[in-house]
């Protein structure tokens, strides 16, 4: 990821997609863990139960463009509990910064992106593991949020864009992935 071209005025700006459930916070925690403490900015705290794919502005506005000034970003933070943003996350400037969460790749980001990772899991398969793990009291959050994920990726998928792949279930770099990094981050 370091040898990549920086993207974002001096950042090498990577984004980790896949559907919900698809392991994507996990794998970006690793891969920062990786990179010596890579900052993530989650798009779980840009979302609003209003607004579950229009974030891309507060993504441009509070991310992207300090990032781009070689300066440090603050973003606000949503809370799902409280269902209003309270609260902020600051992004250090760093020579990589992960950008997770589902529709991490889409297209009004890419611009901005010096790479596209996309986690390898089915919707289903990725569907069963987010309700697992959210239990049955969101159950019906699920079911509005898979229709509103199919329509986004019908609309703009980000997969044909990801030159990375990565197994959902292993956390595994995919064999025949294009540009594929090498063993070390």
């Amino acid at each position: 990821m370091r040898a990549l071209a920086p993207s974002c005025g001096p950042v090498r700006l990577v984004a980790v997609d896949g559907h919900a459930g698809s392991g994507k916070t996990t794998f970006a925690g690793r891969l920062a863990a990786a990179l010596g403490g890579a900052p993530v900015v989650h798009l779980d705290d840009l979302a609003t139960h209003a607004e579950l794919f229009e974030w891309t502005e507060r993504l441009r506005e509070q991310v992207l463009e300090p990032l781009a000034a070689g300066r440090e970003a603050e973003h606000r933070v949503y809370d799902w509990t409280l269902r209003r943003f309270a609260g902020a996350a600051r992004v250090p400037l760093a020579p990589v910064v992960l950008v997770e969460g589902v529709g991490a790749g889409r297209r009004e980001v890419r611009p901005w992106l010096a790479r596209v990772i996309w986690m390898e899991l089915e919707a289903a398969a990725a569907r069963r593991r987010g309700e697992e793990r959210d239990g049955p009291e969101l159950a019906g959050f699920w079911a509005h949020w898979a229709r509103a994920e199919a329509a986004h990726f019908a609309a703009d998928p980000s997969r044909p864009y990801a030159a990375t792949r990565v197994d959902g279930v292993t956390g595994r770099i995919l064999p025949g992935t294009v540009g594929e990094p090498s063993t070390s981050p």
